[in-house]
């Protein structure tokens, strides 16, 4: 597969408005299609009015995504230069259970008509959703299918950067991606081995030295190994326990390294991430934040502060990469097994989906914030409060 060498070489990422909600759910690593509320049918393409009964009560809907493929095409020549690269592109029209019939990149093992397969939603290489026909009874991954890898950046056979050498999770991610078959594991330390977590002598690690608390010292990694990493994982993380009433010092520890040890990251490595990625498959880069960030906590205002600025760093940090083929994914943490996380990281990269919610505590705080922010807001406050 020919490597793209332009930054306008991506799929085309023009997208209405109704079709960014599809976009929204992939992000999520979620399927999702409009449901007419007054008939129950099930929209596709995205539009403004039910198909049917022209109604506006149109609700975007999980969708399980079995369908019928009823016919297969594959794709030999384009004006884009993007699929020009890439060519052949596998393409069908499946029939979904749910109603529609839909147009779909397939999976390279689908190979006749009729066969019964499972449409997912994910990120294309210009950050748009698109939809995937994939065998139905294979597990849910774009493993082994050129195409595929496109819409996702596995960690087999990539150079990965740990910022955070010295903690549990970096040493469960190590062990994570050392079992995804990564070729090379950076891991940081701010100075002193002996506090790495990561055992000496594992195969395909080295140690590096990252204190994202000087300013200069991840330029310097960057010069020296920068242009061969391809996924960068940030982990690092300070919470100094606080009843919301944290001293200074406390808030401004918290602060320089959960933003601004991100922003010094940034500053160093993004632009040869982007240039990496500019140059072949896409690259990747992982935040690992906290459910903090997404919805203040009175026992923990100020370590919610830091992690909210983050996020928000994070949000304009993939707007930046994205458009040179830098998946930037967001991992909202909360109270979890550490090798629970590593995996939904590894998981996360491999599927492409930019917001990671692991463990049934993260996917409660979700799904209170999508019922109401507001009453979760009120619910956090009530749970703080002594009994």
């Amino acid at each position: 597969m020919t490597a793209p060498n332009a930054t306008a070489d991506w799929p085309p990422a023009a997208r209405g408005r109704s079709a960014l909600h599809l976009t929204a759910a992939a992000a999520r690593g979620r399927f999702e299609l409009q449901v007419c509320g007054r008939c129950s049918a099930v929209q596709y393409p995205p539009r403004e009015v039910c198909v049917r009964c022209l109604s506006e009560r149109l609700r975007w809907t999980p969708q399980e995504g079995a369908g019928t493929v009823l016919a297969i095409t594959t794709l030999t020549h384009s004006n884009a230069g993007y699929f020009q690269s890439r060519l052949p592109w596998h393409l069908g029209l499946v029939q979904l259970q749910a109603g529609p019939t839909v147009m779909v990149h397939l999976h390279g093992a689908v190979t006749t008509v009729p066969a019964q397969v499972r449409v997912v939603a994910r990120l294309d290489r210009s950050g748009q959703g698109v939809l995937i026909g994939l065998p139905a009874n294979a597990k849910d991954s774009l493993e082994g299918d050129a195409m595929m890898q496109e819409m996702g950046c596995d960690p087999r056979s990539r150079r990965i950067l740990i910022s955070d050498g010295e903690s549990d999770s970096g040493l469960a991610l190590v062990q994570a991606l050392l079992s995804a078959g990564a070729a090379k594991v950076w891991v940081g330390h701010s100075g002193c081995l002996e506090s790495v977590a990561v055992p000496a002598g594992a195969p395909r690690v080295e140690y590096v030295p990252l204190d994202l608390k000087q300013a200069d010292s991840a330029q310097s990694l960057a010069q020296i190994i920068g242009s061969e990493v391809d996924i960068l994982i940030h982990n690092h993380d300070v919470q100094l326990g606080n009843d919301g009433g944290a001293s200074l010092a406390a808030a401004t520890t918290e602060m320089e390294i959960n933003y601004f040890g991100l922003l010094r990251l940034a500053h160093a490595f993004a632009p040869v991430l982007r240039r990496r990625a500019r140059q072949g498959p896409a690259c990747a880069w992982v935040n690992l934040l906290s459910l903090a960030a997404l919805s203040g906590y009175a026992a923990q205002s100020t370590y919610c502060a830091s992690k909210a600025a983050a996020h928000s760093f994070t949000q304009g940090l993939r707007a930046q990469l994205q458009p040179d083929g830098v998946r930037v994914i967001s991992v909202f943490a909360g109270p979890v097994d550490a090798a629970a996380l590593a995996d939904a990281i590894v998981a996360g990269l491999r599927e492409g989906t930019e917001d990671l919610y692991p463990g049934d505590i993260a996917q409660s705080w979700l799904q209170g914030l999508r019922d109401d922010p507001k009453v979760w807001e009120r619910e956090l406050a009530a749970a703080a409060r002594p009994s």
